[in-house]
């Protein structure tokens, strides 16, 4: 009987956390979302960011295809992190 007991508590526990794994995704990609219309939006209107970094050696080793060496510089100037850092990259001009 116990081990019944124990059983429903982990399937009801596992079933919890994925729902509240779903859950976070959802919110996480809808912030996401949110930041790119932001980002669009400031872009129409030719408004840039106040503390943007200055991303000319970012942009240069894009160009010279070094995806790899841009991330990790982009990474130091703005303390993103890896995936961060990675959608930034791609959304640079001259990304291939």
């Amino acid at each position: 009987m116990t081990y019944i007991v124990v059983l429903f508590a982990l399937v009801g526990a596992g079933m919890l956390f994925s729902a509240m794994d779903r859950k976070i995704d959802r919110v996480e990609r809808r912030i996401r979302l949110m930041e790119r219309r932001q980002e669009l939006i400031l872009r129409h209107l030719g408004i840039e960011e106040v503390d943007a970094p200055d991303l000319r050696e970012i942009n240069e080793l894009v160009r010279q295809g070094k995806k790899i060496q841009a991330i990790k510089a982009y990474r130091e100037l703005t303390g993103a992190g890896l995936k961060e850092a990675k959608e930034a990259v791609e959304r640079l001009p001259g990304n291939v």
